[in-house]
């Protein structure tokens, strides 16, 4: 029977099946796997033993007859074992000075085929873990004859930056500069991750010097400027250096969307709309961005009324909204559970032509998942999608298994889950995880199917823990009574410098002085000062 033709109920009842079936298989293949390369924090579950990863591996595919194929899936594989190798010898929580001489003075990694890919895949593998990210870039430039490209440079200052260690990032770009290495991408992270520091004036004293690194003062950086600034909120900051610069650098649109945007994520519509009238003046007309950034503003604020007010006002000056715009007012209008209307904007985008994407549908089974209409979502997902030729992508499928979740249908979830190992193009990302792991705690099965997902991420799919990640499975673990895995969890997030929030502190401070575990609280609450001193200090230094 073709998809096409089959109703909505079908095919819901047959993607139950379907989930069924995933099920069974995930069942059998339980014994299947083995358990390695597990970070140490993930691997000693206290009050359980891990069980054998049960979540299936993607089927293998066969070779193609093209001998190209088959040598890309060959070195694939061999920078894969290579990656392995060298990730399993870095023990998180050195130095990266331990790392460095660990991985050089280690005989298997002598053996490792060092290549610029397999430095990216590693540096992305440690993009949490500054220390080791480091120390793995230290040893690749230390072996003969390797030389790292630019976009390595680039990834191992935006780990810096993102890990706030401010000093190693401001002497890697001076080697940087040494090198020739320094490009517009570099200026845009390292001026991004001072202003998100709160270090705004470090990002304008490097545009100053701008020319000592080979670059120039034009449209293009004077823009990345500003938009940073007007990013971390500091607009009127921007407007004056505009002003100062505007004389010997003309502005162009993106200049004045730029100040759109800060002055609507300040919630100063007047001053944006102001902005539209400025840009006019300078012979500039607005486009589908500069409005869309008001009606985002907008409908942060509830007032839909505007928002089709300027709707109208688009159409009239035949600058018409876009899929984007759309997308973003049905979004809101779900989150203010306005959900008629909501599903109301899919037909106004048929009346004017517009096309639908798979950003639009994304958004339309988010909406309907918000409308509790599972079926309809199913429906959209499983064939609506396919006949109009738009295809699934991983956020797709993480907006289903997120749905899936919140409605504790955790089977299907998991059943999406195993379909997304056998597609080549949608691969789980961190977000695929987050509901899933959540669903765990709510469910209240914190040993063998969290260990299982853990195992899956991290091992399987090479996705490292974030500040979110650690937050959510302290806190779980914490309220599921497994305080001392949370505490092994705590010690491997703080050995990888990623700091913990206060309330994250707090919640495993009091849960571990209820167990008496004495030295564990000494640890947290010398932590806890640490993080107060620094933020006094960073305050101060802004000032």
């Amino acid at each position: 029977m073709h998809v096409g033709l089959l109703k909505k109920e079908q095919i819901f009842k047959l993607s139950r099946i379907y989930t069924q079936m995933g099920s069974a298989m995930i069942l059998i293949l339980r014994h299947s796997l083995t358990r390695t390369r597990f970070p140490r924090a993930l691997s000693r579950n206290p009050s359980a033993h891990f069980t054998s990863g049960a979540l299936p591996h993607a089927p293998v595919e066969p070779y193609r007859h093209a001998g190209g194929s088959r040598d890309r899936q060959f070195r694939e594989e061999s920078v894969n074992k290579d990656l392995h190798i060298v990730v399993s010898k870095v023990r998180v929580g050195s130095s990266e000075d331990e790392v460095c001489r660990n991985l050089i003075d280690d005989g298997a990694c002598e053996s490792v085929e060092l290549s610029h890919g397999l430095v990216g895949k590693l540096l992305h593998r440690f993009r949490d873990d500054w220390k080791s990210a480091l120390g793995v870039f230290r040893w690749a430039e230390s072996r003969s004859s390797f030389c790292h490209v630019p976009e390595a440079y680039d990834a191992i200052v935006d780990i810096l930056g993102k890990s706030k260690q401010m000093e190693r990032m401001r002497g890697m770009l001076d080697e940087m500069r040494k090198r020739g290495a320094v490009s517009l991408n570099t200026v845009s992270k390292v001026m991004r991750r001072f202003a998100g520091a709160g270090f705004w004036r470090d990002a304008v004293r490097l545009f100053d010097e701008l020319e000592n690194l080979g670059l120039e003062k034009n449209i293009e950086t004077m823009n990345l400027l500003l938009d940073t600034l007007c990013k971390e909120g500091k607009v009127e900051q921007a407007r004056e250096i505009f002003l100062a610069l505007k004389p010997h650098i003309p502005p162009d649109a993106y200049t004045f969307n730029i100040f759109i945007h800060g002055w609507c994520k300040l919630d100063r519509v007047d001053e944006a709309l102001w902005t539209i009238q400025e840009m006019k003046g300078h012979g500039t007309q607005p486009c589908v961005i500069s409005y869309s950034i008001i009606i985002h503003c907008y409908c942060r604020l509830h007032d839909f009324v505007k928002v089709y007010e300027l709707f109208d006002k688009m159409h009239g000056q035949g600058c018409p909204p876009n899929i984007v715009t759309y997308s973003t007012v049905m979004n809101y209008l779900a989150k203010a559970e306005r959900y008629d209307e909501a599903l109301q904007i899919r037909e106004r985008m048929k009346s004017v032509g517009c096309r639908l994407d798979s950003l639009f549908y994304n958004s339309l089974i988010h909406v309907l998942g918000r409308a509790g209409r599972l079926e309809d979502a199913a429906y959209v997902f499983r064939v609506e999608m396919p006949e109009n030729g738009v295809s699934w992508n991983t956020s797709t499928y993480n907006t289903m298994v997120s749905m899936f979740c919140h409605h504790g249908q955790v089977r299907e979830a998991l059943s999406l889950l195993d379909e997304m190992d056998s597609f080549g193009n949608c691969k789980p990302d961190a977000q695929t995880y987050h509901p899933l792991l959540k669903s765990c705690f709510k469910s209240g099965k914190t040993d063998s199917l969290l260990s299982e997902l853990l195992d899956h991420m991290v091992n399987k799919n090479h996705i490292s823990l974030d500040l979110s990640a650690y937050s959510l499975l302290i806190h779980g673990l914490c309220r599921a009574n497994k305080c001392d895995w949370a505490y092994l969890l705590f010690e491997e997030m703080v050995g990888q410098d990623i700091v913990p929030r206060q309330q994250t502190c707090r919640l495993l401070l009091e849960e571990v002085k209820e167990r008496n575990m004495y030295d564990a609280a000494e640890r947290i609450e010398g932590l806890m000062m640490k993080l107060k001193s620094t933020k006094q200090t960073t305050i101060h230094t802004e000032i």
